[in-house]
């Protein structure tokens, strides 16, 4: 059974892996804010668990053992951001730090209860598919607003960034999934975006903002 810091490395490493399932040493250590020989001793340590394969000087690889541990810490974190705020009341920019904490119980029953309670959701309140009990995650193929061009009919689908920043500013523009985008004007300089959505004429969204916004078309 791993313990918090090993869970906290596998989430890191679920994120870091490209389609081979590898990542570098590098990229773990600046994900985590450790030093390279930190990153590279726990490693070690979760090559014994049989949950990656290191070889010196060469990519690190998440096993598919390895991926289901990382992705079944990651279903009681969604789980647990979807109970927050759809059973307890939470905002969705107030309920990673605490899921952060709440993913770590190893009671798997709890967060069963959590799934049923909540009728087993497949996203959690950023728009993130959850895993399921063995693991598997269903991805869908959204692109970023920013990819799209005047006259397009967008429906907000997921955040690509569920930072509080970005979160509260959503809340402030009256943004939520589900928010459907009419594509009105497109600054050639900055991209800067003026859209209309419910209720909302000519709102203007930056290319920060809009490139983290992530759509379906519509219409």
């Amino acid at each position: 059974m791993p313990s918090q810091t090993k869970e906290n490395y596998l989430k890191a490493m679920y994120f870091l892996v490209d389609e081979q399932n590898h990542f570098s040493l590098t990229e773990l250590s600046k994900k985590l804010d450790v030093s390279t020989p930190t990153a590279n001793n726990m490693v070690k340590k979760l090559q014994d668990e049989g949950w990656v394969k290191y070889k010196k000087y060469k990519p690190v690889k998440l096993t598919r053992k390895g991926f289901k541990e990382a992705a079944l810490i990651l279903r009681k974190h969604r789980l647990t951001e979807m109970y927050l705020t759809e059973i307890m009341g939470f905002g969705w920019e107030e309920v990673h730090d605490i899921a952060e904490e709440l993913e770590h119980i190893k009671t798997d029953k709890l967060f069963d209860k959590m799934d049923k309670l909540l009728g087993f959701p497949s996203v959690d309140p950023h728009g993130s598919p959850i895993p399921d009990k063995q693991g598997h995650v269903k991805n869908k193929e959204y692109q970023s607003l920013s990819n799209f061009s005047l006259g397009d009919k967008l429906r907000l689908c997921a955040v690509d960034d569920s930072s509080h920043a970005l979160l509260v500013l959503l809340n402030e523009k009256k943004i939520k999934l589900g928010t459907e985008f009419h594509i009105k004007d497109l600054e050639s300089f900055d991209l800067t975006m003026t859209v209309d959505y419910q209720g909302f004429k000519n709102a203007i969204l930056s290319h920060e903002v809009a490139k983290r916004l992530m759509v379906e078309k519509i219409g």
